[in-house]
């Protein structure tokens, strides 16, 4: 497995998410195999919690809404591979469920130091429960941080992939809580000339302006 040298730094929004070379239950992939669409990259510390499995199942459910955005799904486990292998196989025979997105290998927690999930000098791997959304450019832009004891919502991360997607794409912000086909927030101005320009509306401000879905 190759990867970026390890940090002790996390990942930074907005900048170049690192590549690396990684076996997984797919094959061997690297991450820039993901260049042109958008990627949601999570990360687990163990196989066979029951935390994990949860989510694991939600995500396979929940992997068709990621297809129909363009984005794909892939899943990094500290455990090794022929662990993955039972752990999809337990989960399928168990509730019905397949996980058909690769699941990558990291025993050495090379990644996850590559990404800063852990500290160089870390005792486990409890901190490796990390999600990165990443752009076609390979740029980094969300991401959570959730402990062992909690679930992360894949509603949620659907959600915000959508979210992302609108901004880029359509050059505006998102409000609370915001579902496709919902107003949008304009972009704020960034000079006074532009900002003492806009005559907003009933209940806006200069600052706060939405406007219809694109």
């Amino acid at each position: 497995m190759d990867t970026a040298s390890p940090t002790a730094h996390p990942v930074r929004l907005h900048t170049q998410a690192p590549d690396f070379r990684a076996r997984t239950t797919h094959g061997e992939v690297t991450l820039s195999d993901y260049r042109g669409r958008w990627l949601v990259l999570f990360s687990h510390p163990a196989d066979f919690t029951p935390v994990c499995t949860s989510e694991f199942m939600a995500f396979a459910e929940a992997e068709p809404a990621f297809e129909r955005l363009d984005c794909a799904l892939l899943a990094l486990s500290i455990d090794g591979l022929y662990s993955h292998l039972a752990w999809i196989r337990d989960i399928r025979e168990r509730w019905g469920v397949t996980i058909n997105f690769p699941i990558i290998e990291d025993p050495s927690m090379a990644v996850a130091l590559g990404y800063g999930m852990l500290s160089a000098d870390a005792a486990d791997s409890a901190t490796a429960r990390m999600t990165y959304v990443i752009d076609p450019d390979g740029i980094v832009r969300a991401m959570s941080w959730y402990p062992m004891e909690v679930g992360r919502s894949v509603a949620e991360l659907l959600r915000l992939v959508e979210s992302l997607q609108m901004a880029s794409h359509h050059q505006v912000a998102t409000p609370e809580g915001w579902q496709p086909g919902a107003p949008v927030l304009q972009r704020v101005p960034t000079d006074a000339v532009s900002a003492a320009a806009i005559a907003p509306g009933e209940g806006e401000a200069w600052y706060f302006r939405f406007r219809p879905c694109p």
